[in-house]
């Protein structure tokens, strides 16, 4: 969410933000917020004047009575009163005038970074740098659920019956190997010198609102009957929640984390989960680095965190590239982000296996989540958030990548102490 300060003195700026993003439909909001911010400090002078009004003819009554002019006494009654029936008025008409504005201001989108591509949707993004040699072997790559069925690792059916499409069980080695590098990617972030957390799997609608636009809400969570509480699609949701309302002293930024949580999306237009594949389900499991720092600090924790993803993949032997995200393909709440996608050798392409975001202030102005500075006045911080590893779906480039002729998978040197010292996985079927 913008400074509705920003907004009202640099309206042609947000508006032509709003059309960098192709999203003509929200430029009448940006003069719908001008007038009613206007209204609402209207109505706010107007209350505090008459508030000064009503407490000087309050200090006149006690005198009149003083005096024995109950006349003029009663007649000032009578002027606190009607004060007060227009007092109540202004202060519905602020609250009205306030909701109506917060609506409008929480579909208005972030100010994008000036180095964002410009571009109607994701077929507009531009690659950056490809790290390792993508490779395609001179044998066949059969579809990842195949490979994993050869290597006795996955039921697709049983989840079918149980839950429905976007679900499944993973079994034996590949269980294995799905927890193995969930631990590997613990203790390598970790290492990096962040602090691991396993945060609540379920939010408050308050947290939801702060970390998310309506959009995403709408297509990714879940929510439970009856409760004020959502299934989180990623623990970044709860980690920058944790702040909700705080007040941070400067010394205690950054904060940089690194959580595992379970994820629970709707995947609304997704048209259509697959049956037989994990690439796009309802629920995975994930790694996921935030950071909390000052705003002059984002955009350097901006390139840290997605080399930590690229640094994690090479380490496993998978080919990766980057690419910048284009306008039209941030979310409402992003200045920038950047997708880190892996080699497929059976598709001879890439795809998508994690992203990396800076939000700016906009998740910390809506969490009310502030630095103290005694002396400039407390400020928002700026938060930002990385995917570092998301089995299943990076299963696929790992199965693909480190497949052999004979079907076996290889192991990577890095990830055999949390497999038992195993050094490949062989066919049992």
């Amino acid at each position: 969410m913008l400074d509705i300060r920003f907004v009202r003195q640099n309206p042609e700026i947000v508006k032509e933000n709003i059309r960098k993003k192709f999203q003509d439909e929200k430029l009448p909001l940006v003069d719908e917020v001008i007038e009613l911010d206007e209204k609402l400090r209207s109505a706010k002078n107007r209350g505090d004047e008459l508030r000064k009004i009503r407490n000087d003819v309050s200090r006149e009554i006690g005198g009149y009575m003083k005096a024995g002019e109950k006349d003029k006494a009663e007649e000032a009654k009578k002027k606190v009163a009607e004060i007060a029936d227009e007092l109540e008025a202004l202060e519905k008409q602020e609250e009205e005038c306030q909701a109506e504005l917060t609506k409008r201001m929480m579909v208005i989108p972030n100010i994008i970074d000036p180095s964002v591509p410009i571009g109607p949707d994701d077929s507009h993004n531009v690659e950056i740098e490809k790290f390792g040699d993508p490779v395609v072997p001179p044998y066949e790559v059969p579809y990842h659920t195949d490979i994993m069925e050869s290597l006795d690792g996955i039921d697709i059916d049983s989840a079918r019956r149980t839950s429905g499409n976007g679900f499944y069980y993973l079994k034996g080695d590949i269980a294995r190997l799905h927890s193995s590098i969930l631990s590997y990617a613990r203790d390598f972030m970790i290492g990096k010198g962040f602090t691991y957390f396993i945060p609540p799997f379920m939010i408050h609608g308050d947290v939801v609102k702060g970390v998310m636009s309506f959009a995403e809400m709408e297509n990714m969570m879940y929510k439970i009957e009856g409760e004020d509480l959502y299934l989180i699609g990623t623990s970044e949701h709860s980690m920058v929640g944790r702040y909700i309302g705080q007040l941070l002293d400067k010394e205690e930024l950054p904060q940089t984390l690194t959580s595992y949580s379970p994820c629970f999306r709707k995947e609304v237009g997704a048209h259509g989960i697959e049956e037989r594949g994990v690439y796009r389900i309802h629920q995975f499991e994930k790694q996921e680095m935030v950071v909390i720092c000052e705003p002059e600090d984002s955009p350097m924790w901006f390139d840290r965190l997605w080399q930590n993803t690229v640094e994690f993949f090479r380490t496993l032997d998978i080919p990766v590239r980057t690419l910048e995200c284009c306008s039209g393909d941030l979310a409402d709440l992003k200045v920038k982000s950047l997708d880190v996608e892996a080699w497929s050798p059976r598709q001879q392409k890439y795809f998508e296996v994690g992203s990396c975001s800076n939000l700016g202030d906009a998740q910390a102005r809506r969490l009310q989540i502030r630095v103290r500075d005694k002396e400039n006045g407390n400020y928002f911080p700026h938060t930002l958030n990385n995917t570092c590893v998301a089995p299943p779906r990076m299963l696929i480039a790992f199965l693909e990548n480190n497949l052999q002729e004979d079907g076996s998978v290889n192991i990577p040197v890095v990830l055999r102490p949390y497999m038992g010292g195993q050094e490949k996985l062989v066919p049992k079927k």
